[in-house]
């Protein structure tokens, strides 16, 4: 015999609560060349048809960052990158020979007291020409990361004018001049916060963290690194270091490590090698951001009303993954 269900009392209702895609916050670090990884991400979020809530960035990951705030697909930012690399090769060539000249030049820059290049010239070059002027006119907020010389403290700018803030970020010693905002003596984020993922603690259900700082690889019958590689690795050394200490104490739910570690943050003629590069972290990223997703459900709540003499029943919940149909992982 088949027992048939009780019939629902006459007060029986249902409340199904309304969906919520659970919000992203994005960490876009800091490593030269090997930033040009962040570019793959940003096409994994738009293939995944989703849309960072906030975002913050050092250094390079600045520059991306403020890129895809303005409302620049991943696609555009990469062609974008392509044409600048490819087609100004001015500006390529100056920053490829300032490392292949390094150790010839640096007590002549020293004695200067001038660096290589200023940031604000670059960002002429760089910058595509859809990116916001200040932070107000950006479509998702941003924060981008500096350092202050003096104070040895991170500055975040969150508002103002975009340019400066960016410029300031990028402002690697040696190669950039420092950039001088409101009295302070500004130079790149990245030494003293270079994966910015803490800042945006509470902004969102879910924070991401992209970390393209890098470490020395050992070159093939080579003992020593040369002098010029000794140098600019040393500044991420001290930003990987900083990097794990944080990961010790707080921890992104998303952690990717974009894999360029073999490039040199000069690198920048090698932009088909580093997206090649990148194309695996882009893969886990879409893979673990479905599976944080469908760890976010959505909740239908039956609230049964029993008569006053009875017991109400039980609540039930049901899970539905919130990463459903029309949510495509192919790129």
């Amino acid at each position: 015999m088949t027992n048939k269900p009780a019939p629902l009392h006459a007060n029986h209702r249902t409340v199904a609560l309304k969906s919520r895609e659970p919000s992203i916050a994005l960490a876009l670090g800091g490593g030269g060349a090997r930033g040009l990884a962040h570019i793959p991400i940003l096409e994994a979020f738009d293939e995944l048809g989703l849309r960072p809530k906030i975002i913050a960035g050092t250094s390079i990951g600045a520059l991306f960052a403020a890129a895809y705030a303005s409302g620049l697909s991943g696609r555009q930012i990469r062609a974008h990158t392509q044409e600048v690399l490819k087609k100004r090769l001015d500006l390529v060539r100056d920053l490829y020979a300032a490392r292949v000249r390094t150790t010839r030049r640096i007590w002549n820059v020293f004695a200067a007291g001038r660096a290589f290049l200023a940031p604000d010239r670059l960002l002429d070059i760089i910058l595509p020409p859809g990116i916001g002027h200040d932070f107000d006119h950006l479509a998702i907020p941003l924060k981008v990361v500096a350092s202050d010389f003096y104070a040895q403290e991170p500055v975040v700018f969150s508002s103002g004018p975009l340019r400066r803030a960016i410029a300031a970020s990028i402002a690697l010693p040696v190669i950039f001049e420092p950039v001088i905002h409101e009295g302070r003596v500004l130079i790149d984020g990245g030494l003293v916060n270079p994966l910015p993922f803490d800042i945006l603690n509470g902004e969102a259900d879910v924070t991401v963290a992209i970390d393209v700082s890098g470490a020395p690889v050992r070159r093939p019958g080579q003992e020593m690194p040369k002098p010029w590689e000794a140098l600019f690795a040393a500044n991420f050394i001290f930003e990987r270091t900083i990097i794990k200490e944080k990961l010790r104490s707080r921890h992104p739910d998303i952690y990717i490590d974009a894999g360029t570690s073999r490039f040199q943050i000069l690198d920048f003629l090698k932009l088909d090698e580093i997206l090649a590069a990148a194309a695996p972290a882009k893969e886990r990223l879409k893979q673990q951001l479905a599976r944080v997703l469908e760890a976010e459900t959505l909740e239908t709540v039956e609230a049964i009303e029993a008569p006053p003499e009875k017991v109400a029943a039980p609540k039930r919940r049901h899970r539905r993954p919130l990463l459903g149909r029309g949510r495509s992982s192919k790129p």
